[in-house]
């Protein structure tokens, strides 16, 4: 607990910086698999299908576009 940044400290700084990202996309693709097996939440229960646009076709599309430009 002193004043200086010595050796130690740059060490673990380090470690942490270069492990928290990989702690980041391992929780994001464990978020997703539980929402990909459950689904989201619907606490109403109303059908909401009529209104809803694919992922693939268009939002796939639209990303390639916009990393494109």
């Amino acid at each position: 607990g002193g004043f200086s940044v010595d050796n130690a400290t740059l060490t673990r700084f380090f470690a942490f910086h270069f492990l928290f990202p990989f702690i980041i996309a391992a929780a994001t693709v464990i978020h997703l698999l539980f929402l990909h097996e459950t689904g989201s939440n619907n606490p109403l229960g109303l059908n909401s299908d009529a209104d809803k646009v694919s992922f693939h076709p268009y939002f796939s599309y639209k990303d390639l576009l916009g990393f494109a430009v």
